[in-house]
This record gives C-alpha cells, sequence and structure tokens, in this order.
C-alpha cells in the first residue's frame, strides 16, 4: 500500500468515527429530549429537571447537561420536537392526498384519546409557559401559524380564519378539560362553520 493510500484510507477512517460520534450524539441528544416530554407529561413542566431527564433516558446527569445546559435550551428542545411533529403529521397527511382540514381535524381528535392526551396536555403546559418565556414563542406559535396556513386555503377572509384558529385551539382546550375523546365530525363541523363552507 502507498503512503498515499494509507493516508486516505486512515483519513477515511477518521470521517467514519467522526460519522458514528455524530449519529450517537444525535440518538442520545433525540433521546434526552423524548425523555424531557415523558416527564412533562407525568410531572408537569415544574418536574423537569436535568437529575429527572436524566433518570427518564437512563443516562447521566452529567450527559443531560452537557447537550442542555440550561432548563430554558431542554424545554425549547421539547416544545419544538411537539410542535414540529404536528407539523409533520398535518403535512404528511396533505401530500398523502389527505383534506387539508381533515388533517387539522385529526389533530384536534388527537387531543382527546389516551397516548395523545398526556402528549398534548404537555405541549399546553409548555405553550402556557411561553407567556412567560419569550424564547418558546415562535416554536408554540408553529401549530397556530399551520392551522393559520391550511384555514387561509378555505377563505380569504381574514376574520373566519382567525376564527378556524381559535376554534381548534379551544376544542383542544375543550377535550383535555372534559377528558373526553373528541367526535371527529363534531371538529369539522365547527370547522366548517367557522371558515364559512358548506
Amino acid at each position: 500500500m502507498s503512503a498515499e493510500s494509507a493516508a486516505r484510507d486512515g483519513s477515511d477512517g477518521a470521517a467514519e468515527k467522526e460519522d458514528g460520534r455524530r449519529a450517537r450524539g444525535e440518538r442520545r441528544r433525540a433521546a434526552i429530549i423524548a425523555a424531557t416530554l415523558r416527564v412533562v407529561e407525568r410531572d408537569g413542566v415544574g418536574g423537569v429537571t436535568h437529575r429527572a431527564v436524566a433518570s427518564e433516558a437512563g443516562i447521566p446527569a452529567s450527559s443531560a447537561v452537557y447537550y442542555f445546559a440550561t432548563i430554558d435550551d431542554l424545554l425549547v428542545a421539547a416544545l419544538s420536537e411537539a410542535a414540529d411533529a404536528y407539523v409533520r403529521h398535518a403535512r404528511e397527511a396533505v401530500e398523502g392526498g389527505k383534506d387539508p382540514l381533515e388533517a387539522v381535524c385529526e389533530s384536534v381528535v388527537h387531543a382527546g384519546t389516551g397516548v395523545g392526551r398526556k402528549r398534548v396536555l404537555a405541549e399546553y403546559e409548555l405553550t402556557l409557559l411561553a407567556v412567560r418565556r419569550p424564547s418558546l414563542r415562535p416554536i408554540a406559535r408553529r401549530w397556530m401559524d399551520m392551522v393559520t396556513e391550511i384555514a387561509s386555503g378555505y377563505s380569504d377572509d381574514p376574520v373566519a380564519v382567525r376564527t378556524a384558529v381559535a376554534a381548534a385551539d379551544g376544542l383542544c382546550v375543550e377535550a383535555l378539560l372534559d377528558d373526553r375523546e373528541v367526535d371527529p365530525e363534531e371538529v369539522g363541523a365547527v370547522l366548517r362553520h367557522a371558515l364559512r363552507i358548506d
């Protein structure tokens, strides 16, 4: 083997090691975010500490601090993941041929079902926290921005669009407060009424 090919093989090996470390780091980071959401689901935002999250993730507390230096960093990452999941779900549904308004209805219905209810409750706790922590506000608005975008495809009346966004949000909160499953037909009827769709 020439010196040049040996050097090339060595640099390829270093790149593979770096890629392996990066992939492990990304998996660890994702595990910490998922653990943070589970802690919020179980104990509320007040229960989020580096130690609690690390314990939930099954890792040393120092690892949680390494990836997320502050509790705010943990909360921002958790809310980002939750908000992005809703946006991804809606976009995938629409790209798969589903009516966009039906995708919003599914998200609202999700708020009143088993595991979905716990996650939505955690998201609302994080969203309310955004009132006091400005760093969370742009992330907390992602759900409303997505519903606004979808509703705007059905109406050019800004009041009707805002009514639909408020209705979708209100139905989610109602499902949480009443601890009941949401009727998809009711959600669809409310949103169509708000947007004046026959």
